[in-house]
């Protein structure tokens, strides 16, 4: 029905697929965009409600190749088939749900191919980059990680950022924060160094020997957590801003387009949007491998994008989506595990694009890990992170989520 994106029921195509066996999708190429239009459009809803299993041909169409966005009607494929090279719309949501399993052939192609946009790493890559104990190793040679995460308010947002940085083999953690998060976290975690502030002069108290920083998670907005912040980004030390420090940032960006230190931003589609002001949370999902590199650039500095496929981008390098996302992780305080795990390799010595793609793979692994596939909570990903990292270690099979 040339022009039309609706096909009647009772049409040849209808029928043909509704009663198909196996629906092989190959309506556009990878240069198409846009979103499909007229009959294709109507095609892709009719293989949809169609019991049959959809095999996509390099790409499930309706997917913009090089970022995932999907404006309108696409194709969800069982498996997608794709041929030369892995596309960024394969590895990146909302394009990534809709790609199922997908199944490489290589044609020979690499010699002819441009250099990447967007890498994919896989257990033997986070294996090369993780941090090992050498023989000469002490705790201050394997990382000296600060941080200043938690409230009387959100005082399980410190507990468990801190166990996230213990089980990430940070050396030393040292904790800052108020008396009774403070207690807190010494109770459950009696290796933590921790400093007690004064809630009258809280930047006093604030450990001066440290490798990293991770601030924000449950800190709260206040004019001491500004104050804070600002302290902490006038260090020439590697800094994690999660949660309220990223919406701190949005009233001061200054704080770190000015700052010459290694800096990791960690928002959900939320958070981002409050340091790009003129975009709402639905266009960031919409479109995360774009605006999750526009911040980087903005910003100067590496952002993980959060969310149901984590990308990271930094100026001047590929980004990186992960493959080891899971729905699992939407738990409360699974990202202040995260943020604690990322502080623990960037203290020991793993720039912030490095730290946030092992990071980020660990944590879904783990989460994968922790109750073979079973709900689990924030606390449970504490526990599997030793498991995740055995994983890894042990070889691509035993590593792959």
């Amino acid at each position: 029905v040339p022009g039309s994106a609706e096909i009647p029921a009772d049409s040849e195509a209808a029928t043909e697929i509704a009663a198909a066996d196996l629906i092989v999708d190959g309506l556009v190429g990878i240069g198409g965009s846009g979103g499909l239009r007229g009959p294709h459009a109507g095609v892709a809803v009719l293989a949809g409600a169609a019991e049959a299993p959809t095999v996509a041909v390099d790409l499930p169409s309706g997917i913009d190749a090089d970022t995932g966005a999907v404006e309108g009607p696409a194709v969800r494929a069982d498996v997608t088939v794709t041929f030369g090279t892995h596309k960024p719309g394969l590895f990146v949501n909302p394009g990534a749900e809709r790609a199922g399993v997908v199944e490489y052939v290589d044609i020979g192609l690499a010699a002819e191919l441009p250099a990447a946009r967007l890498e994919c790493p896989q257990a033997g890559d986070i294996d090369a980059l993780l941090p090992r104990p050498e023989p000469e190793s002490n705790k201050y040679r394997r990382g000296v990680l600060a941080m200043a995460v938690g409230s009387e308010r959100y005082r399980g947002a410190a507990v468990l950022a801190a166990g996230g940085a213990l089980r990430g083999g940070v050396g030393m953690l040292r904790y800052a924060g108020l008396p009774a998060v403070a207690a807190e976290v010494l109770h459950r975690w009696p290796e933590v160094v921790v400093s007690v502030l004064d809630p009258d002069d809280p930047l006093t108290g604030l450990p001066e020997r440290a490798n990293a920083w991770v601030v924000g998670p449950g800190r709260g907005t206040d004019a001491a957590a500004e104050a804070e912040l600002e302290a902490v980004l006038a260090t020439d030390l590697p800094v994690l801003l999660d949660a309220d420090a990223v919406t701190l940032l949005g009233r001061r960006p200054t704080l770190v387009r000015d700052r010459a230190a290694p800096t990791l931003l960690t928002p959900h589609a939320g958070e981002l949007a409050r340091v790009l002001p003129d975009t709402g949370p639905q266009e960031i999902e919409a479109r995360r491998l774009e605006h999750a590199t526009r911040a980087a650039e903005e910003y100067g500095c590496a952002v993980l994008l959060k969310g149901s496929s984590t990308v990271i981008a930094e100026p001047g390098r590929p980004a990186a989506a992960d493959p080891a996302g899971t729905p699992l992780l939407a738990t409360a305080g699974s990202g202040d595990v995260l943020s604690g795990l990322i502080g623990a390799l960037l203290s020991g010595g793993l720039a912030p694009r490095e730290a946030a793609m092992c990071g980020t793979y660990l944590h879904g692994l783990a989460a994968r890990l922790a109750h073979d596939g079973a709900p689990i909570s924030a606390s449970d990903l504490i526990g599997a992170l030793p498991e995740a990292v055995r994983a890894v270690r042990s070889g691509p099979a035993a590593g792959r989520p």
